[in-house]
Formats: structure tokens, sequence, C-alpha cells
């Protein structure tokens, strides 16, 4: 049997060794959902929250084969915690599971050059306009397939104003490159960031991950990042940040 946790301390041994803070936002009850083997004594556990699975504890087959109610999408991000359930994955879903490599970054809070970030902000040619995600802009986001990670999380807006923040860079009052929260724990956000096809390599994201992270220091927040791919890393790393080390999780698709 496979059941969703509520008292999520019962389970926060099995999550000691990760340092993602997705998994923070579901023990601390923010976002997602966290299930286990056992209600009374668990012994392996599954954090879910947006595109991400991680899994922990003694390996269960049964957890890997789960899909939550309401989780809608066909597609899933499968983090295992070591060999063992990566065995389970594959097992499980055969050709439906693709292989990567993602990159951990190092999470440093005294680590940014507010000077630093301040000059790449004001880099930003006066043909675009920066503006922080407001109702407005937040609906806009849910609009179009490059934006829409910058709040899909967040049921509303209220939602949004309460636990995300945002920045994104405007053309002709149209949102072409952002940077927002993906998802919310309690001492900080985890960054989405992204541009528009037609626009990339013109410095847009730079200019909003250093203005989220500047919003961010204002506000008492860590902004964490973890990274898809080699040219996130090495955004992360103009930014302030350093590489932590790469681990290796699954796709899923047809989930």
């Amino acid at each position: 049997m496979v059941f969703k946790i509520d008292e999520t301390k019962k389970v926060e041994s099995l999550f000691n060794s990760w340092q993602d803070t997705l998994i923070w936002s579901c023990l601390q009850n923010i976002m997602g959902n966290i299930y286990v083997d056992s209600l009374e004594k668990p012994l392996s556990a599954m954090a879910i929250l947006a595109d991400f699975c991680f899994l922990t504890g003694k390996p269960n087959e049964e957890l890997v084969l789960y899909k939550p109610e309401g989780h809608d999408s066909d597609f899933i991000i499968m983090v295992p915690q070591n060999a063992r359930w990566e065995e389970l994955i594959v097992k499980a879903y055969g050709s439906k599971a693709k292989k990567i490599t993602r990159y951990a970054i190092k999470k440093e809070p005294n680590v940014f050059d507010r000077k630093k970030l301040e000059e790449v902000v004001s880099s930003l040619s006066p043909e675009y306009s920066l503006k922080m995600i407001d109702e407005d802009i937040f609906n806009l986001c849910k609009e179009n397939d490059w934006s829409r990670d910058f709040v899909s999380q967040y049921k509303d807006y209220e939602m949004y104003n309460k636990l995300g923040l945002g920045v994104v860079v405007l053309k002709d009052g149209e949102p072409i490159s952002g940077a927002s929260s993906y998802t919310s724990y309690k001492d900080g956000i985890e960054i989405e960031i992204d541009t528009e096809e037609g626009y990339r390599r013109r410095g847009l994201a730079s200019v909003c991950g250093a203005k989220l992270i500047l919003e961010c220091l204002d506000r008492g927040l860590y902004p964490s990042w973890d990274a898809a791919n080699k040219w996130s890393v090495a955004l992360a790393e103009k930014l302030g940040y350093h590489f932590d080390h790469e681990y290796t999780a699954y796709e899923i698709w047809d989930y």
C-alpha cells in the first residue's frame, strides 16, 4: 500500500541527506506531497512537487509505480537516492525512462556580490523594460508554454503573491524573458528562468536572474538554483553561484 503522509516529521530522517528545496517545501507542508509505505513507521518515501519526484529510504517498487491522484501530467522527473532505486525505476518504466544528468548548485547564502548583480540589471537595453510579476503578468505567463512554469505551481495569483516572487523583461508590453519562483519553501524559492526562443542570447536571462536574486536578498529569502544543463550552470556561475555536483535523474514519459 501507498499512503499520503501529513505528519511529515515522521519522514524527516529519511530525507536528511537531501539538499533539494522542493523536498523542503513538501516537508514544511507548503507545497507538494509525501507518500510512504507506512503511516506508522515509514521506511520508504517519495516527495512529489511539480514535475519532480524524489525517492528515498528503503527501495520500494510500489512507490516507484504509484501515480498520485491529481497529478495530471504524463511526465515526471524521478530523482533516486541511490543505484537500487535507479534499478527499480528502469525495471518499472523500461523505455519510458530516459536517464539524464542534472547539476546541483551549492547553497551559499552570503556568496552574492550585490554591486555586480546591480550592474547586470542596469545593462538592460532601453528597448526593454523590467517589471515584477503582478496579477496581469501572472495571467500572461500562464498563456505561453515558455513562461508557464514561472507561475504553474501556484493555484492563483493570491497564492503567488503570498509565496512566490518573480520578474520579467517586457517588450511592447509582452513578457519575453523572466525569472520566477518555480516553487517556494519557508526560507526561500527555487528559481525558474527562461527566455522566449526568438530573444535568447541577448543577456536577458542574466538581467532577470540578477534582479530576482537582489529581490530575494532584500526580503531575506534564499534564491536556490538547480541546473538542468551546462548552460544553466554557466549562467548561475555568472551570477555568483558555485557548481556542486552532477546527479542522475530519470525523465518518465507516458507516466
